[in-house]
């Protein structure tokens, strides 16, 4: 049995490599291109039964994602993002079958729109990153990935998540956008999870 479960661990670990390191073709961002990516963490909660992290280690790791996933876009429409890491879970070893917790990263986004100075939207919106790769039903991510991998991985997830946010608002980030977009644009402020 205890065979089955590191083979398992094993082959979950080398798909979860080969997928989380490609970067899926660009969605349509209207006009966007990124300018300043700030993250920061100066409230960071720490979820029950989590291993640790440093606001430093979140911050950096979500920030270098956002550069990756963010920076191929080209754009003429200046797009500054503030992102605030509020809380955090990595998860650790479960017990197979019975408690097999999952990790997740809570934030909340805004971007500003560098020709008019100011935001784009009244609230935040907030954005629940959950791991994608490397946990199962049977082995959570405390059994297959490090605390490192485990950050890497919701930070991967948190940018995608962020890149289909502003898909959905790219009319807005246009040079002309008609007025039937500005009225439905930036209005998605329900919670976002990323295992969809």
């Amino acid at each position: 049995m205890t065979r089955i479960f590191a083979l398992l661990a094993t082959v979950f670990t080398l798909t979860a490599c080969a997928q989380e390191g490609e970067l899926p073709e660009k969605l349509d961002l209207g006009d966007f291109t990124l300018g300043h990516n700030i993250v920061i963490a100066p409230d960071l909660t720490k979820g029950p039964t989590s291993r640790n992290a440093t606001p430093e280690e979140l911050t950096e790791a979500v920030k270098a994602q956002l550069d990756k996933r963010l920076g191929r876009y080209e754009g003429e429409r200046l797009v500054h993002l503030g992102v605030n890491i509020g809380a955090y879970v990595l998860a650790r070893p479960g017990v197979p079958l019975v408690y097999t917790p999952k990790s997740a990263l809570i934030m909340t986004v805004t971007a500003w729109d560098d020709r008019a100075g100011g935001k784009f939207h009244d609230k935040p919106k907030q954005i629940v990153a959950l791991e994608q790769f490397g946990g199962t039903p049977i082995l959570g991510s405390g059994h297959t990935k490090t605390r490192e991998e485990q950050i890497e991985a919701l930070s991967i997830s948190a940018a995608r998540q962020i890149e289909k946010w502003l898909a959905k608002n790219a009319e807005c980030m246009t040079e002309n956008p008609t007025e039937e977009a500005l009225k439905n644009c930036w209005k998605d402020q329900v919670p976002q999870r990323s295992d969809e």
